[in-house]
C-alpha cells in the first residue's frame, strides 16, 4: 500500500449512507428464539417477571411476546424504540445481560434483527389506528450487503508489545462462513493499552461472529492475550464471554462512502474520547460532518464510519492520500463552528492534549494523539 504525498481528490458524489443511528426513525428489534423441549411455562414466566423492568428503559415504546403456531419452541419477541440510540444503549449494557439472565438456561438459540420503521399501513377501520409517534424514516438507505462491527478491551498497562505482537501475526480465519455469509475484512488498532478490532461481514454479522469464535486461529489468538487482559474473562464459560463481549461490544453508529478507491487509499482508525455523558452528542457531531466531508469534492475521505458506545467513539477513516495534508476532513471537523462544538464534547486531557481546542492550528495535534496505531488490516482474498 503506497501513500502518495499529496492528497489525492476523490470525485464528488451523492454519498450513499447504508447504516445511521441518528435519523430519528423509529426501530423495531426482532428477535427469534428457539426455546428448549419442555421449558415453555418457565420461559414464559421468565418474560413476565422481566417485562416490567424492560417497559421503564428509556426510548422503550413496547414490545410483544409470540409463538409459533406450527412449532411451540419458536417464539418470537418484537420491541419498538423510539430511535436506535437508547436501544443499543441498553442491549450492550450489563443491566441487559441481567435483565435476560432467567431466560438463559430455557433458550436454545436466538438470533437479533435491527430495523428502522419506513411504513406504517393500518386497516382505516374506526377505532384501530393508534396516535402517530411519528420518526418513520421517509427514504431507504442505499447500500450493499455489508455489516460493520467492531469489539474494544483493554489490556494491562506495560503488556502492550507483547499484545501488539500477538494480534499482527496470526493466521487469518477461514473467510467463508455459509453460502450466503464471508468475511470481507478485519482491522486491529492500539492507543495505549486499548485495542479496537473491526470487522466488515457480508451476510448475517451473527453468524460470522460465531463462525470466527470457533475458528482455531483465533481460538489461539483469544488464549495467547488472556493473560494480558485489565477485565478477566474465560471464553469456555459461555456467561464469561457474553459478558466481556457485552462490555467489548462497539456498535457502528453510522457509514458513509463517496467516490470510489484508488490504489493509494489508506485505512486509519481514530480515537475520541468523550467528556462523562458527552459520547453520543460527539457521535452525532461526528456523524453529521462526515456526511459533508465525504461528499465534498476537494476532500481525501472515501469512506468512514462511526463506532459509539458510552463515552466512547472510534472512527475508521479511509483516506486517499496522506491524512496529515487534510487534517479537518480527516478528523470530520471542518470549519470553527464543529471544532467548537467539539472542544465542549472531547475529553482533550485523555488524548493527552494541553488545554482546549480553539483553532485549526491545534488539529495537527489532534490528529496525531487521537490517530491509533495499525496492528493488521486483512482483506479476505477474494473480497
Amino acid at each position: 500500500m503506497t501513500v502518495s504525498p499529496a492528497v489525492s481528490t476523490v470525485p464528488h458524489r451523492d454519498c450513499a449512507v447504508p447504516l445511521t443511528a441518528f435519523d430519528g426513525s423509529r426501530l423495531r428489534v426482532v428477535l427469534m428464539l428457539d426455546i428448549r423441549d419442555g421449558t415453555q411455562q418457565e420461559f414464559l414466566d421468565a418474560y413476565e417477571r422481566m417485562r416490567d423492568r424492560v417497559a421503564s428503559v428509556p426510548g422503550h415504546i413496547s414490545d410483544q411476546l409470540c409463538q409459533s403456531l406450527e412449532n411451540p419452541t419458536q417464539w418470537l419477541i418484537t420491541s419498538e424504540w423510539e430511535s436506535a440510540p437508547p436501544f443499543l444503549a441498553w442491549v450492550n449494557s450489563e443491566e441487559h445481560l441481567e435483565t435476560v439472565k432467567p431466560m438463559e438456561d430455557c433458550v436454545r438459540d436466538t438470533r437479533s434483527m435491527r430495523y428502522s420503521v419506513l411504513r406504517e399501513t393500518f386497516s382505516g377501520r374506526a377505532g384501530t389506528e393508534p396516535a402517530p409517534l411519528g420518526g418513520a424514516e421517509p427514504a431507504p438507505r442505499v447500500g450493499g450487503n455489508v455489516v460493520r462491527h467492531a469489539i474494544t478491551f483493554t489490556v494491562r498497562p506495560g503488556s502492550e508489545p507483547e499484545v501488539a505482537r500477538i494480534l499482527s501475526d496470526y493466521a487469518s480465519p477461514e473467510a467463508r462462513v455459509d453460502n450466503t455469509t464471508r468475511l470481507l475484512r478485519t482491522s486491529l488498532f492500539l492507543h495505549g493499552n486499548r485495542v479496537v478490532r473491526a470487522v466488515e461481514v457480508q451476510g448475517d454479522l451473527q453468524a460470522a461472529l460465531r463462525h470466527v469464535a470457533r475458528q482455531p486461529e483465533v481460538r489461539a489468538v483469544e488464549e495467547a492475550i488472556n493473560p494480558y487482559l485489565e477485565q478477566d474473562r474465560d471464553l469456555t464459560d459461555p456467561q464469561s464471554a457474553r459478558l466481556f463481549f457485552t462490555r467489548a461490544a462497539l456498535p457502528a453508529v453510522h457509514h458513509v462512502t463517496a467516490g470510489l478507491p484508488t490504489d493509494d487509499v489508506q485505512r486509519l482508525a481514530l480515537f475520541y474520547p468523550a467528556r462523562p455523558g458527552s459520547g453520543q452528542a460527539l457521535a452525532r457531531l461526528l456523524a453529521r460532518q462526515d456526511q459533508d466531508v465525504a461528499g465534498a469534492p476537494d476532500s481525501p475521505v472515501v469512506a468512514c464510519t462511526v463506532f459509539h458506545r458510552d463515552d466512547l467513539v472510534v472512527r475508521l477513516v479511509d483516506t486517499a492520500g496522506a491524512p496529515e495534508q487534510a487534517p479537518a476532513s480527516v478528523l470530520a471537523l471542518p470549519g470553527p463552528d464543529a471544532l467548537a462544538e467539539a472542544g465542549r464534547l472531547l475529553d482533550t486531557a485523555a488524548l493527552g492534549l494541553d488545554g482546549p481546542l480553539t483553532d485549526d492550528r491545534d488539529l495537527p495535534g489532534l490528529l496525531a494523539q487521537a490517530r491509533m496505531r495499525p496492528l493488521t488490516d486483512r482483506r479476505a482474498p477474494t473480497s
